[in-house]
């Protein structure tokens, strides 16, 4: 029964793994249109009429508020207006993705993480927010690769995956908490190589699963490139495979598709996004799409968010709301078939 339930989540997984490359491939494919762009018309746009907030689930200096953060100050500067950001903390970041919801104003927006916008639902049936009717896309923003890790005495590539395979459930792994990206994609993983059982044990967050990883409580995790690549460099844990293709930020490092793993296992990534409320008006919409692509193009701050392990990047309404809409669908089908709830 196993053996059957693994393989019909490996079916279901590999039939949607097209669909989502081909959304996101055109999503990401918005940034170098937006660079050849023709220059923006010179009518000027009476929005933003006062401040505008940007809504952020997680503490200062956490990634997504950083983020918030790098676009905040140049859209003040274009808009003329103060651009604040607002941290609202709790549920992994969903509360900010309530209030958002519950915006009924034109002038506040959300910075979001995939998973508010994917998987909230799916894991917090009572939220009261559905996140494919109650948002307005705006556009992508930032977009990290994931990366496979694990401690310095174990196998590196493909002999990896054997002696993963070999240990079964006697190996944990570690995420940033139950439904996570990190988490999803690891289950993912285990769906598409027969025999990796890899136990999930949840941190508070990434520094906590870094210093698991370290002390040999866990064998591998997924994380963010810019977080896992200090400590490869000063040869504290190992890289074992890049999730979601080649990245810049990790040149040396294969993919897991090369090291033989297929299906959205080896495609998924973690990314950050703007957007507004139901309400938000298609004036603010095409003042903002205006900005970002702006924003995008400034090398500084391109610079800034690399430095972080992120891309920045700017893409259309339509791109956004296509890769939830795929990440939807092919998490829904990972969340259920290994029955994944959280509680609030």
């Amino acid at each position: 029964m196993k053996i059957k339930t693994s393989l019909s989540l490996l079916a279901l997984i590999c039939g949607l793994t097209l669909l989502f490359q081909l959304n996101l491939s055109d999503a990401f494919a918005q940034v170098s249109k937006s660079a050849d762009s023709a220059p923006v018309e010179v009518q000027s746009s009476q929005w933003p009429r006062r401040t505008v907030k940007i809504l952020v689930g997680f503490p200062p200096g956490s990634t997504p508020d950083m983020i918030a953060r790098t676009i905040a100050e140049p859209l003040s500067k274009s808009f003329n207006q103060p651009v604040i950001v607002e941290n609202h903390v709790g549920v992994s970041g969903n509360l900010a993705a309530q209030l958002l919801a519950r915006a009924q104003d034109d002038h506040t927006l959300g910075l979001l993480i995939n998973g508010n916008l994917t998987t909230a639902k799916l894991l917090y049936p009572s939220l009261e927010f559905d996140p494919l009717k109650d948002f307005t896309p705006v556009s992508l923003i930032a977009n990290s690769p994931l990366l496979l890790v694990a401690p310095n005495n174990l196998p590196s590539a493909k002999a990896f995956f054997k002696e993963a395979q070999i240990q079964g459930g006697k190996w944990n792994f570690g995420s940033v908490g139950t439904g996570s990206m990190a988490h999803l994609t690891m289950e993912a993983l285990k769906a598409a190589t027969p025999g990796l059982e890899a136990v999930h044990i949840p941190y508070p967050g990434n520094p906590g699963v870094m210093n698991a990883l370290m002390a040999g409580e866990i064998q591998m995790a997924l994380v963010p490139v810019g977080i896992a690549m200090p400590l490869i460099q000063s040869e504290k844990i190992q890289a074992i495979g890049l999730v979601g293709g080649r990245s810049i930020l990790a040149p040396n490092v294969p993919t897991l598709s090369e090291l033989g793993i297929k299906g959205i296992a080896a495609h998924l990534q973690v990314w950050d996004a703007l957007v507004g409320p139901k309400s938000l008006s298609r004036e603010a919409q095409e003042r903002l799409s205006k900005e970002l692509k702006k924003i995008a193009q400034n090398s500084d701050l391109r610079a800034q968010l690399f430095n972080q392990g992120w891309i920045l990047r700017s893409t259309s309404d339509e791109a956004l709301k296509n890769v939830i809409n795929s990440e939807y669908l092919l998490m829904q089908g990972i969340i259920n078939k290994n029955n994944i709830r959280a509680n609030p």
